[in-house]
């Protein structure tokens, strides 16, 4: 990935102006900040932002994707620039490969059981040993995706519940609920989830991949690259479940970091920044590389689980999703 660049995330509203080759950050509060374009490898708009035609000429030429975040946290999408890294002969070898039911079912199957290992290995290993014999004889099984999602929901519904005796009553899931979130803790889920996705986005733009064309989800899911919801999902776990237990271990997460109406809540001014500080400081951890060896930052492993499907496409390379090894 770009080093020199980096991911700018704004988490308060503003707007963006042009001035020559660097953005103009206009807060309500405050001066305002200029960044020089070549400083930026993307954005991430967790609060409302106002664009103009100027300001997109240039994010375009330096080919830098700004990605949404909804009020509620959720993924909104993404103002991205021309595809130039896909290539004709990988997009090709990818449909072949997903228009291939052994190959692309063979896919579905390690990113499933991958993320359960990871699923397992963040939440609680013991308790979730069953569930996991459960759903690796299911994968066996399985002979379509839908069957693979069926399963991976079970087991997903055993990881839910036994993260729940783990949290503070006020924090519990009590089953996964989105758009919108009905509690503090899918509120949490959702948020990170979303900042992942659009991360995962941006990683898989830099290789010549399609994000359209998928193996586990639905390659005709609409508003969604589903590429990137196949990749993302392995991920999930190191940041979502992991950091929810983390910061509600530490008490630092607060009431006051929700706003909660019936059925439905979502993350308060303070609590957004906090979780994504907190992210963003995840994503900045390194640990050694097994295979490269050599430090990677978390961030960077999203970039290389792509490059290992771009491998499996172009030169046949089994492919071995991410597992969290440390």
């Amino acid at each position: 990935m770009p080093t020199a660049a980096r991911t700018y995330w704004l988490t308060t509203s503003c707007r963006i102006r042009r001035k020559d080759q660097s953005l103009r950050i206009e807060r309500p509060e405050g001066a305002p900040v200029h960044i020089p374009v070549t400083d930026v490898r993307d954005i991430v708009a967790c609060e409302a932002v106002d664009l103009n035609t100027s300001v997109i000429s240039l994010l375009n030429q330096h080919r830098i994707n700004v990605h949404f975040l909804s009020h509620y946290g959720d993924y909104a999408g993404s103002l991205l620039t021309a595809d130039t890294s896909v290539s004709g002969q990988t997009v090709i070898a990818q449909v072949g490969l997903a228009a291939d039911q052994t190959a692309s079912l063979e896919i579905a199957r390690a990113i499933v059981a991958s993320t359960a290992v990871n699923v397992r290995r963040v939440v609680d290993r013991r308790l979730l040993n069953r569930p996991m014999a459960v759903l690796e004889a299911s994968i066996a099984d399985a002979t379509t995706r839908e069957q693979l999602m069926g399963a991976e929901g079970t087991f997903r519904r055993s990881a839910w519940a036994v993260l729940d005796t783990r949290l503070p009553d006020w924090l519990r899931l009590d089953g996964r609920s989105r758009r919108p979130p009905r509690n503090a803790g899918n509120a949490f889920i959702s948020y990170v989830n979303g900042i992942i996705y659009a991360r995962m986005l941006s990683a898989i733009r830099l290789t010549p991949l399609h994000t359209g064309v998928a193996f586990l989800h639905s390659t005709m899911e609409r508003q969604r690259h589903s590429l990137v919801l196949d990749l993302a999902e392995v991920f999930k776990p190191l940041f979502a479940e992991r950091l929810l237990l983390r910061l509600a271990g530490r008490g630092q997460l607060k009431p006051a970091h929700f706003e909660t109406d019936v059925n439905q809540a979502m993350l308060s001014e303070t609590g957004r920044k906090l979780i994504v500080q907190t992210v963003r400081d995840e994503l900045a951890v390194t640990i050694q590389h097994r295979s490269l060896g050599r430090n990677v930052a978390y961030d960077e492993l999203l970039y290389l689980e792509a490059l290992q499907l771009t491998r499996r496409c172009l030169e046949g390379t089994p492919y071995k999703p991410f597992r969290i090894w440390w």
